[in-house]
């Protein structure tokens, strides 16, 4: 019987990135915005780029490839359309005959909302793998860090589209903000990234305190105070000290 854990890491990589790079070469042919499409695809670039460099050192688990190229799919559709112009309600229609936008309600193109969502829910899982074995956090840490990781680079991202806008201007900044005319855009974007990892760190929880006979335990020990002595100028001092006792 076939299990995807007969597949080594290595070669479901390999598997993954051929079909992403067969989706990435069809939505690279005439994209709604050229430069709009170089723009989103340089943090993709920089982002696939890491994982080839790290893949023999720090191989990831299937589930966090998987999850990785589910949201790179996503993302390339917004590339290709322009996050504002991706016409999903068309497609909607064209399969069921009524309006996505008008079953929830929605006045604008709301996909980049959809992709923010994703990014939080999609990706706190691997970046939790990742720092939970670079920096071996444990129980309440391995959970609440990798949130807090998800939910400041949504805010870097953030910061980089305003920085982009502010440089390029015009309608290739409109086009890659794609704000829509929403003051509040970056922050329902964040807040909809931190809302997608808190829903992903939740049931990565649940899943372990399911499994894992140690989980209260850890947990607890997490809390724990592990130095009982203050840092700041008392711990300049104490270094201090051991330098020049050194010397």
């Amino acid at each position: 019987m076939f299990s995807i854990r007969s597949i080594s890491h290595q070669k479901y990589l390999l598997i993954l990135s051929v079909l992403f790079l067969v989706e990435w070469l069809f939505l690279a042919i005439d994209p709604h915005d050229r430069k709009d499409w170089a723009l989103e695809n340089l943090l993709v670039i920089a982002f696939v780029g890491f994982i080839f460099l790290t893949y023999k050192r720090l191989p990831l688990s299937r589930i966090s490839y998987s999850l990785i190229f589910i949201f790179l799919l996503i993302h390339e559709i917004g590339a290709h359309y322009t996050y504002a112009e991706v016409p999903y309600d068309k497609w909607f229609i064209s399969i069921s005959g009524n309006s996505l936008n008008d079953m929830l309600g929605w006045e604008r193109n709301n996909f980049d909302r959809v992709v923010h969502f994703s990014y939080g829910l999609l990706l706190a899982y691997p970046i939790r793998e990742i720092y939970f074995r670079v920096a071996n956090a444990e129980g309440f840490w391995g959970y609440f860090l990798p949130l807090d990781i998800t939910m400041s680079t949504s805010m870097l991202f953030e910061l980089f589209e305003w920085m982009a806008a502010e440089i390029f201007g015009g309608e290739l900044g409109a086009a890659y903000l794609g704000s829509q005319g929403d003051i509040w855009d970056a922050h329902k974007d964040m807040g909809l990234a931190s809302l997608g990892a808190l829903i992903a760190m939740l049931i990565t929880i649940a899943l372990n305190h399911y499994l894992q006979q140690d989980f209260a335990k850890e947990w607890g020990e997490s809390l724990k105070i592990k130095h009982n002595n203050p840092l700041g100028e008392d711990e300049i001092a104490r270094l201090w000290r051991e330098k020049n006792t050194r010397i």
